[in-house]
C-alpha cells in the first residue's frame, strides 16, 4: 500500500520546476534592479594618448564612424594659417577644396577679424580620419582632437575601434564621467 502523503515522481518533478522558475525569476528581477542603480559604461578616447592614425574612421562597426573631430575653443589661435584646416605648403590661403587638409570639408573657417579666424566642426560631416587633428597638433596647440559622440556610438561590448588602436587611447568609462577634453597642455592625472 501506497502512502499518500509522499510524492510521487511527476509532483516532485512539477514542484521542483516551479521552485526552479521561481528562483530564475527572482534572480532576474534582483540582476534587474541591480544593473539599473549600476552605473553605465561607455567607450572614450584620450586625447593625451591619441596619435590620429586614422583608424577610427575605418574600424567602427558603423558606416559613418561615431569618433569626430571636437574642438576645444579655449586652447585654439585663431590662426589665419591653420595647421588642422590648411594642407602643408599651401600658398593660397583660400578655401578651395584643393586646399582643405579635411577630406569631407568637415570643418567650415569664418573670419572674425584680421588675422583672426574661428574653426567650427561640423560634425555630420566628420568621419573620424584625424587629419585635422593631426594637422593642429603638429602645427599648432592641438586644439582639435578626436572623441566619440556617445550619441552616435553602438557602445560596442567590444569596440572594434579599441582592439585596433595602436595607442590603446580609448577605453571604457562610466558614462557619468565627462568626456576628455582638452583644455590645458598638462595632461591630467
Amino acid at each position: 500500500m501506497v502512502d499518500q502523503n509522499k510524492f510521487n515522481r511527476r509532483e516532485f518533478i512539477q514542484n521542483s520546476m516551479r521552485i526552479t522558475l521561481a528562483i530564475a525569476a527572482a534572480g532576474l528581477g534582483g540582476l534587474t534592479l541591480f544593473n539599473s542603480k549600476k552605473d553605465k559604461w561607455v567607450w572614450q578616447i584620450d586625447p593625451f594618448k591619441c596619435t590620429q592614425c586614422g583608424r577610427c574612421a575605418t574600424e567602427c562597426v558603423l558606416a559613418t564612424s561615431a569618433v569626430k573631430c571636437v574642438h576645444a575653443y579655449a586652447l585654439c589661435g585663431y590662426c589665419d594659417l591653420c595647421g588642422g584646416f590648411f594642407k602643408g605648403g599651401v600658398k593660397d590661403l583660400n578655401t578651395g577644396a584643393e586646399n582643405q587638409l579635411c577630406p569631407t570639408a568637415a570643418i567650415q573657417r569664418k573670419f572674425i577679424e584680421e588675422p583672426y579666424f574661428e574653426f567650427d566642426i561640423k560634425e555630420e560631416l566628420c568621419i573620424g580620419c584625424g587629419k585635422c587633428v593631426k594637422g593642429c597638433s603638429s602645427f599648432g596647440n592641438g586644439s582639435l582632437h578626436l572623441q566619440i559622440r556617445h550619441n552616435i556610438c553602438k557602445n560596442c561590448n567590444e569596440c572594434a575601434i579599441a582592439r585596433m588602436c595602436p595607442s590603446q587611447a580609448i577605453s571604457r568609462v562610466p558614462a557619468s564621467k565627462p568626456y576628455l577634453i582638452k583644455g590645458d597642455f598638462t595632461k591630467k592625472s
